[in-house]
């Protein structure tokens, strides 16, 4: 039996908000309080009407739990704002918004995590698992297929409809920009940092090929964020680790795979389930537990705009993330201050040339006042 039922105000209502929400009706401890949404909502059938409000104070007051997955970076620093404001704890699946804001969040002392489902709550999971046996993290890796730094608007649009997911998220996850935030935010958040020169994004023929990570981690003096490309290896993360322990069992131990030259060990998790992992994050909040990953205080990487094409004074970027115009980079943030980062980019009016390659600047482009782009200036302050 129950001895409480939580409330949870979704922000969103894209393919996660639907999924976490047909999940929490089925569940015997949650239920939905309302859920925000910015479309007409006549046009919306995955939710009950009756829980769909354009009210974000109406949301945070009717729930204990706000779970942000809007995937916008500019409205979610506003409501995880309100409801941070509001002292009401925060779940997220939307690294966008922690790469980008959610520092802030971490120096203001509120409860805002990202949730177990994507990569870096995946990673962050994994991470107090190997930790708890003994493992030494040497590299935070997600595994992908394929990328195509620069993919063609028709085979996108064939992808969205083929997947039933929006446009602009099937060229993210496409053109490497998701995974570039994911692994700042999994650095920022879990005390790693990227290669001098940018992630590798080695293409390797088997998980076994992991050596040149840990050598990568050596030479930093600590470890490494990144990804590898790999045909098919499940669509999951792992960690490349060390252990004394591990070794000392020699060929008792089973499960773990060695590198290839024996360096360390690879400890793979060949899944990522999205909302149905982050429901249990939701469980796990209301059992008190910490926060599971947020960008922490200080950064230290940012995800640049890199344009994709050369653009003029007078054209607009309708989207950043997700668009046909930039793609999003890793970069270390002491020696990119002046990088816009990608998610800011919406609606964006050009006022200056931008070259194929280059890294989008704050004075080539003019941005609208919002509380991100305030929010962002002064975690450079």
């Amino acid at each position: 039996m129950v001895d409480k039922i939580t409330k949870i105000g979704i922000v969103g209502t894209g393919f996660i908000a639907s999924g976490l929400a047909h999940l929490i009706r089925n569940s015997k401890d949650f239920q939905i309080s309302k859920v925000l949404t910015r479309r007409p909502i006549d046009s919306i059938s995955d939710f009950p009407r009756e829980s769909l409000t354009y009210s974000l104070n109406e949301l945070i007051d009717t729930s204990d739990i706000v779970f942000e997955c809007s995937g916008d970076v500019i409205h979610a620093t506003e409501a995880v704002l309100a409801a941070t404001n509001a002292n009401k704890k925060v779940v997220t699946l939307n690294a966008e918004f922690h790469v980008t804001t959610g520092s802030y969040f971490v120096r203001k002392g509120a409860y805002v995590t990202d949730a177990d489902g994507d990569q870096p709550g995946c990673l962050a999971r994994l991470k107090t698992e190997v930790e708890g046996m003994g493992f030494e993290p040497c590299a935070y890796v997600n595994i992908k297929g394929f990328i195509n730094l620069n993919p063609e608007r028709k085979d996108m649009e064939y992808w969205s409809d083929q997947q039933g997911i929006r446009l602009e998220q099937v060229v993210s996850f496409t053109d490497g920009t998701k995974l570039q935030i994911e692994q700042a935010f999994v650095a920022n958040g879990l005390g790693a940092t990227i290669p001098p020169d940018g992630m590798f994004g080695a293409r390797v023929e088997s998980l076994n090929d992991m050596d040149f990570l840990i050598k990568a981690s050596e030479e930093a003096g600590m470890p490494i964020s990144d990804f590898v490309l790999c045909k098919g290896a499940p669509p999951g993360v792992l960690i490349v680790a060390k252990s004394k322990e591990a070794d000392r069992l020699g060929n008792y131990i089973v499960g773990p795979l060695r590198t290839k030259e024996k360096l360390g060990y690879i400890l793979l998790r060949p899944y990522h389930l999205c909302h149905l992992e982050a429901l249990n994050t939701l469980r796990r909040v209301v059992m008190g537990e910490p926060i599971l990953i947020n960008n922490s205080e200080k950064p230290h990487l940012t995800v640049a705009a890199v344009a994709k094409r050369k653009m003029l004074p007078g054209e607009v970027i309708v989207r950043g993330a997700g668009g046909f115009d930039v793609r999003g980079v890793a970069v270390q943030l002491q020696s990119h201050q002046n990088a816009v980062p990608i998610c800011l980019l919406q609606n964006t009016k050009i006022i200056r040339n931008i070259e194929p390659g280059q890294i989008v600047q704050f004075e080539d482009v003019e941005l609208a006042d919002t509380t991100a782009l305030e929010i962002y200036r002064g975690l450079l302050e």
